[in-house]
């Protein structure tokens, strides 16, 4: 095939994220495309001239209320032909936010507003619009896509605990056979994890940068000079906005809380990896079968097989949102003396990697929703594995004073062969103890030996 000038389509995108992800992740073309980010801008620009208005400056046009509302329809009501219209300013500006500034000109001049026009971008640098921009829609995509996906994964764990809270389960530590625990337990410690970081992510605030050329109101105070435009910065973005203004900045935000949220992200994702290979490694010792779905293959050549693809593909995506997220944390925070141009274009991608942690979060879904409890599995590893109750008699001798009961059990369980319910309850009737204490020892299973 040549032809280099094909249309974008699912088919033709160089990204899987926009190409054969793109019904998982399309919902956050919302915040991150070319289109939202001119949107946003135009947000902040109009609510900006509006608080400008408001502040007293200057004699308001804005004393009929429904003028305001119209203002407000710019963005409300904003098209893709709106964002067209200024990529073509921009051809010409060769400047994205200035061709915003232009594009709100022009719609001032249809509202009558055509002698308050200067008042757009009043004093602003570029970077108080992108500051402020970028993190109200970053924040608007956590909110409305990222937590309640995560909840979901978050509900399903905790309704799957809940369901197997009572299944005994071999436990394997270094991939050994080990002391019993139950199988909702431990789908309740990723639970736990999970509810820990995603405190601590929202824990961070979204914070922006608002304060002209080098963040110190310059422009402002030259011109007003008798206006607290520090207050009015941090009511604009704190209260307007819903931001959490930064207090000392150069150009541009430091972006340190930026930098947290994006570790707090990768903390997240390393979580479900962990949580990913111990379901893949379940379902390769057959604890788990998965749901047969009518058409699908699992391999091209072999076709009896069910492959667990959809935890596999979910630790796939994972690892890649940690590396953009990684490199997101390193980078953003470093910026040569008071503006270098580096971070602009990585911004640009901070929606990647929120698309392939959707992606990882949807086929993770998918891969619990198909998960068939085994229990025939679970309970032959246990009896093949009578062993690990040698950890439960050697405490309880412990208790009654017995000799040496730890190298006793080491003796048995390491030297004969085939240690099962009958070598063990052999080795407690030679024990020099009471009746009563072989009765209680006799008790103790694979099955029942499971904690709290």
């Amino acid at each position: 095939m040549n032809n280099p000038t094909m249309s974008l389509t699912a088919l033709t995108a160089i990204s899987p994220v926009d190409g054969r992800y793109h019904t998982s992740t399309k919902e956050l073309s919302a915040y991150f495309s070319e289109a939202a980010l001119i949107k946003y801008r135009v947000y902040v620009e109009i609510e900006y001239f509006i608080a400008l208005m408001n502040s007293n400056i200057t004699a308001s046009p804005l004393t009929d209320e429904s003028l305001t509302v119209k203002l407000r329809d710019i963005y409300n009501q904003f098209t893709l032909e709106d964002a067209q219209r200024i990529k073509e300013i921009e051809k010409v500006t060769n400047h994205d936010v200035k061709a915003v500034e232009y594009l709100i000109k022009e719609k001032f001049d249809g509202l009558g507003l055509a002698d308050y026009k200067e008042f757009i971008h009043f004093g602003l640098t570029s970077q108080d619009i992108n500051n402020t921009a970028i993190p109200y829609s970053w924040k608007l995509a956590l909110q409305e896509v990222y937590f309640p996906a995560l909840r979901d994964l978050q509900d399903k764990l905790a309704s799957l605990s809940n369901q197997w809270k009572a299944v005994p389960m071999l436990a394997r530590t270094h991939g050994q056979p080990a002391s019993p625990t139950r199988l909702g337990k431990e789908l309740a410690v990723f639970t736990e994890r999970l509810g820990a970081q995603l405190h601590l992510l929202q824990a961070v605030p979204f914070s922006a940068k608002f304060g002209g050329a080098t963040g110190n109101f310059n422009a402002h105070h030259v011109a007003y000079p008798q206006t607290d435009w520090i207050a009015f910065g941090n009511i604009f973005v704190n209260e307007v906005l819903g931001l959490h203004r930064s207090q000392h900045t150069t150009q541009i935000e430091h972006y340190d809380n930026f930098a947290a949220q994006c570790d707090a992200l990768k903390r997240i994702n390393n979580i479900l990896i962990d949580l990913c290979r111990d379901i893949w490694t379940y379902i390769s010792m057959e604890y788990f079968k998965q749901e047969i779905v009518a058409g699908q293959i699992g391999s091209s050549a072999m076709p009896h097989k069910v492959n667990p693809i959809d935890f596999e593909n979910a630790e796939g995506n994972f690892g890649i949102a940690n590396a953009v997220l990684e490199h997101l944390a390193a980078k953003l925070p470093i910026s040569r003396l008071q503006r270098d141009l580096t971070d602009s274009t990585v911004l640009r991608n901070i929606g990647v990697p929120l698309a392939h942690t959707l992606i990882a979060f949807k086929s993770l879904m998918r891969g619990l929703k198909k998960l068939i409890l085994n229990e025939e599995a679970i309970r032959v590893d246990l009896e093949n594995n009578w062993a690990v109750v040698a950890e439960a008699i050697q405490t309880v001798l412990r208790r009654e004073g017995y000799p040496k009961p730890y190298e006793a059990l080491k003796d048995l369980t390491r030297t004969h062969a085939g240690v099962n319910e009958q070598t063990i309850a052999a080795f407690v009737e030679g024990l020099d103890v009471p009746d009563a204490i072989k009765t209680e020892i006799k008790g103790i299973t694979p099955w029942n030996y499971v904690g709290i």
